[in-house]
């Protein structure tokens, strides 16, 4: 945790395109931001050219209507720039999000008083080789998970950390994960669920098949190497991103990244185990109590 004084000037404001809403209330915070004497941008997610307007510095934070998804991306953007992001909940879990959709006119003259806190969230570097050569590098703020493509069939995952031989999954997949991770595809998993303050990466196995079906928790400065052996096909997805394709003898080589994804807060640090029961108890994804 972080205290923080800053009051921003520069905002851009980020929706995902097929978030229910989220056009008019980028609308409705963008005047009144303007109202307030902030410059504002307001962005569809995956607007080209935001990238590069993030990384020129043309702001200093970002507010991200939608779900946990639209936290994802954006968090990719920003990280890396050390921009903080503020997320309004437009969709269901909103595990990542700060403010629900009614509520960001009480909370933002806070904002502008400098009255909140910087919550840092661990992020990962994954890249993926073949024969030696990187086929691509990513930043990662929930997992990494290796495994098989659409047939219904086990891989070999052989992983090491610290380049020592660790074990031979027979499994649909491993999960690398962040703690931020941990309640999303790892939990589903059967993983633990960890304080978004930890620092470390997990390994979890889903349908390991006679192999360890336990989670591993690793320091933040362990590297894990996922090698996939198999005749059918595999893939390695990032965040829950469109796929990437690998071939037999590929690997995936997972570490700590060097930056951390910023969070605005206005709760206490005690939010995380308040938030955690009422998601627990009925999954809002479902669109109904039950």
């Amino acid at each position: 945790m972080i205290d923080s004084k800053i009051s921003p000037t520069k905002i851009a404001i980020v929706s995902h395109p097929q978030a229910s809403q989220a056009a008019d209330e980028a609308l409705k915070i963008e005047t009144y931001l303007n109202n307030q004497g902030i410059i504002t941008k307001r962005s569809i997610l995956y607007e080209e050219g935001l990238s590069n307007q993030i990384e020129a510095g043309e702001f200093d934070m970002l507010i991200a209507l939608g779900g946990d998804g639209t936290m994802l991306r954006a968090g990719h953007l920003c990280a890396p720039c050390g921009i903080p992001i503020l997320g309004i909940n437009l969709g269901h879990f909103g595990f990542l999000m700060e403010v629900r959709q009614n509520q960001w006119k009480d909370v933002f003259p806070r904002l502008f008083q400098g009255d909140y806190w910087l919550e840092q969230r661990m992020m990962l570097c994954a890249e993926h080789f073949h024969e030696g050569n990187s086929l691509g590098k990513w930043e990662v703020l929930n997992e990494v998970v290796v495994g098989r493509g659409q047939a219904v069939r086990p891989v070999h995952l052989i992983a090491h950390v610290d380049e020592r031989y660790l074990t031979t999954y027979v499994a649909d997949a491993l999960i690398a994960s962040t703690a931020t991770g941990s309640t999303a595809y790892a939990m589903a998993a059967g993983g633990p669920i960890l304080p978004p303050e930890l620092r470390n990466i997990l390994l979890v196995p889903v349908a390991p098949h006679l192999s360890i079906d336990r989670a591993i928790m690793l320091s933040e400065g362990s590297t894990v190497t996922i090698t996939v052996e198999t005749s059918h096909e595999a893939v390695v997805c990032i965040d829950g991103q469109t796929p990437e394709f690998m071939e037999s003898g590929d690997l995936v080589n997972v570490r700590a990244s060097g930056h951390s994804a910023q969070f605005v807060r206005f709760q206490d640090p005690g939010y995380f185990y308040r938030n955690l029961t009422p998601h627990m108890n009925q999954n809002p994804s479902t669109g109904a109590n039950r």
